[in-house]
C-alpha cells in the first residue's frame, strides 16, 4: 500500500509550462536545424573527386581517361588535367593522345573542360635547356 500516484505525464514537464508561442519559437529552431543538417553535405575527398571528372569527362567525349597529371584544389572547387586517348593506331606509340583541362565545382560536378594539347603517344615534350 502506497500513498504514491501512478500518472500518464511527468512532474513538472517542460512541454506542460511552456506557453503556446514558446512552443511555436522552439519548433522553428528545430526545423531550422533539421534542415540545416540535410542541406550540409559531406564534402568529396580528392579520390571521389578525381573518379567523377574522369567519370564525366568520358560520357561527355565518349573517350576513356588514361591518366590525371595534374590535380589541385582552387577557390572554384577542383582543376585536372586528364590524358585521353583519342585515336588508336598501330603501332601503340602512333596513337593521338590528348591532354584535357577539366573544372569541377566544390561538389566534384564538372563546370568545364577543354582540349590543351594533342600529341603521339611515342613522343617527349620537348625539352629546353635552361627551363624556358
Amino acid at each position: 500500500m502506497s500513498n504514491t500516484k501512478n500518472t500518464e505525464e511527468p512532474h513538472g514537464s517542460q512541454e506542460t509550462q511552456k506557453s503556446p508561442r514558446s512552443r511555436q519559437t522552439t519548433e522553428t529552431a528545430e526545423n531550422t536545424e533539421t534542415t540545416e543538417k540535410n542541406t550540409t553535405t559531406k564534402r568529396p575527398s580528392p579520390m571521389e573527386v578525381l573518379r567523377q571528372a574522369r567519370g564525366q569527362l568520358a560520357e561527355l567525349t565518349g573517350m576513356e581517361a588514361e591518366s590525371v597529371s595534374s590535380f589541385e584544389q582552387t577557390e572554384e572547387g577542383w582543376a585536372l588535367e586528364i590524358e585521353v586517348l583519342e585515336l588508336e593506331r598501330v603501332p601503340d606509340t602512333m596513337s593521338l593522345m590528348a591532354s584535357y583541362q577539366v573544372e569541377l565545382d566544390p561538389d566534384g560536378q564538372l563546370t568545364g573542360y577543354r582540349r590543351v594539347r594533342r600529341y603521339e603517344r611515342g613522343r617527349a615534350d620537348a625539352h629546353r635547356p635552361g627551363g624556358r
